[in-house]
């Protein structure tokens, strides 16, 4: 047998990775001949350890914290949903140029439509947070054919500026916490608020009935966001989808062939590989 392609994911820190796991259980299901493993990089050495790996015949990087905006500067080309995001997640060796993409929003997109079973199209769509989590998710939630997207933050003038630079792609819309009005079908919390057991500052009326409350962080317990939304009446669900399904996305794009999401999610949620802060996609774009 022919020596396997080689793949790594690189971030510091990167041990907490659960990539590796993901992407061997990828490859035993599609019959793909690869090794995946993680690389570590020091904070001012993302470029040596990233050239090193391509140079030995890598193939393909999965790029994680807090690198994503220096694999976006050093890309050879850019899909559109990298360009949009301003980040890159994945980057794909194709004849000795660097190709960068980000898989984030696609893979939360996915995990909507196929893990939660919500169609996003014609659906108001609420997303709570205006930084990087938010910015990656923008373009493939307008492109699942959403009604409208109105996007929160603390800070009006950044949602806005956010919303400005879309605009051309769908019904997108700004506003701070305070002046939202009605029910949305879809609320994504995008914020770091999760990460210290906070809840943004929504009303409960922002969820209309029967709606999807999904927070793109995960870990053992309901996040305090989820709670809340359960509370009032809405349906929930965690970011561990949005990492696999993200994963997928690369794998995707680096083998051409799109794994089965479904055992790998079971696997690692029955697992007990869901501790506390471990949203990897999610830490890294805030």
């Amino acid at each position: 047998m022919n020596a396997p392609d080689r793949y790594a994911v690189i971030g510091h820190p990167v041990a907490h990775s659960k990539s590796p796991q993901i992407h061997a259980a990828f490859a035993g299901q599609t019959g793909q001949n690869l090794a995946y493993e993680r690389l570590l990089a020091p904070l001012d050495g993302f470029v040596t350890v990233m050239r090193g790996f391509v140079a030995q015949g890598g193939k393909g990087l999965s790029v994680t914290v807090p690198f994503k905006l220096e694999a976006h500067g050093l890309a050879d080309m850019l899909t559109a949903r990298a360009r949009a995001a301003g980040a890159v997640n994945a980057l794909h060796i194709v004849d000795g140029r660097i190709v960068g993409d980000n898989t984030d929003g696609a893979g939360l997109v996915r995990d909507i439509e196929h893990g939660a079973g919500v169609a996003l199209e014609g659906k108001k769509v609420l997303m709570l947070g205006a930084g990087g989590a938010a910015r990656g998710a923008v373009l493939p939630l307008l492109q699942a054919g959403t009604a409208s997207l109105t996007i929160a933050n603390r800070t009006a003038a950044k949602a806005a500026g956010l919303a400005a630079g879309f605009a051309a792609h769908g019904n997108i819309l700004a506003r701070d916490f305070h002046a939202l009005q009605g029910g949305f079908d879809v609320v994504i919390n995008a914020t770091s608020a999760s990460m210290d057991d906070q809840l943004p500052p929504v009303r409960p009326d922002v969820f209309a009935s029967g709606a999807l409350a999904y927070d793109m962080m995960y870990g053992r317990e309901p996040t305090v966001f989820m709670r809340f939304a359960a509370e009032h009446g809405a349906d929930t669900r965690d970011g561990l989808g949005m990492l696999v399904e993200q994963a997928a996305e690369a794998f995707l794009l680096w083998r051409a062939v799109r794994p089965d999401t479904a055992p790998v999610y079971a696997a690692l949620r029955a697992g007990d590989q869901c501790t506390s802060r471990q949203a990897e996609q999610f830490q890294s774009t805030i």
